[in-house]
């Protein structure tokens, strides 16, 4: 007979309303309006390093294409609404993302993501911080708040610089974590550098702040180009100890660079021989038309609910697992 019961305790499922209902006031208290967007999509995320889910539509379409796409974020309609005039706004919801289970990850998950019109990567860092901070008071925590930059952070705690020393340099740092090689691009060995060496030391009370990243893993961010300097994302990452909760960006809004990075991925995936969801045509549009200068970030908030519950496990904050669903 299958386990039918619940992998998560009554407790932990009122937090989870808890913390819903604190998210909703928090934004309802700024004038950030709430929306929800589809789940179901023509394009895919192109991102090499995240897979998406696919179905076949057996209705009607019009002409329009059969296959859809799961969202892995909220993020292109999002912006189209923000293209369109909504202005300040977040949703609440459902995501979906292939090959994603284990003790820290599910095929579905919940994200936060929200966007303030005319603001930058670094305003929107004390907001994001001001909204854990928050959740944390639920579960009578807090936590202390350092801001490092990416290079800063590399240099100090592994005595590399990840904006220069070459791929032989960053594998030897990974010290005795064996990865097989094959495929790996430098930005590949920098992520297992922060996942398997740095995120492990992050302290259970603090929340990092990671700023500046290098240019190559601008994602959707604007690059900054400062005199002698290399070239950042204008992009953050936030940590609340060992644990990645929330990615943030001062967005671009150039729609000829979004298509070539978007065509950049469609290499990368070729390279791999993995499938190539379709780009989405219609935010390149909006980003033609006119998106605003904006800032964005997208939270885990199955991820928020483990570290205010002190666990290392998914499964103790959702109502069924994957194993369960």
């Amino acid at each position: 007979m299958s386990d039918w019961s619940p992998t998560a305790n009554a407790d932990a499922l009122r937090l989870r309303a808890r913390l819903y209902a604190t998210i909703r006031a928090f934004f309802a208290e700024r004038g950030v309006l709430e929306v929800e967007t589809p789940m179901l999509s023509v394009a895919g995320n192109t991102d090499p390093n995240i897979r998406s889910f696919s179905l076949e539509f057996s209705g009607r379409t019009d002409g329009a294409p059969r296959t859809r796409w799961l969202r892995t974020s909220p993020e292109f309609p999002l912006k189209r609404l923000l293209a369109g005039g909504v202005g300040d706004c977040y949703e609440l919801g459902r995501v979906f993302r292939d090959g994603e289970a284990g003790g820290r990850h599910n095929p579905e998950f919940t994200m936060l993501e929200w966007y303030r019109v005319g603001w930058d990567h670094t305003r929107l860092i004390d907001e994001t911080v001001a909204l854990v901070q928050t959740a944390l008071a639920l579960v009578g925590r807090s936590a202390r708040v350092v801001r490092v930059a990416y290079r800063d952070l590399y240099r100090d705690a592994l005595g590399i610089d990840p904006f220069h020393d070459d791929d032989t340099t960053l594998r030897a740092a990974l010290g005795d974590v064996r990865i097989d090689p094959e495929r790996l691009t430098r930005d590949d060995w920098l992520d297992l550098l922060m996942t398997h060496r740095l995120q492990p030391t992050f302290a259970e009370d603090e929340v990092r702040v990671v700023v500046d990243y290098p240019a190559t893993q601008c994602a959707l961010a604007k690059i900054r180009r400062d005199d002698d300097q290399p070239a950042v994302a204008e992009r953050f990452e936030l940590y609340l100890g060992p644990l990645e909760l929330a990615n943030g960006y001062h967005e671009l809004t150039d729609a000829d660079e979004q298509r070539a990075r978007f065509l950049r991925d469609h290499e990368v995936r070729c390279s791999r021989a993995e499938a190539l969801p379709p780009i989405d045509e219609a935010l390149l549009a909006a980003l033609h038309d006119g998106l605003p200068d904006c800032a964005g970030v997208a939270l885990g908030v199955d991820r928020l609910l483990m570290a205010m519950l002190g666990t290392a496990c998914i499964a103790d904050v959702l109502a069924f697992d994957f194993a369960r669903a």
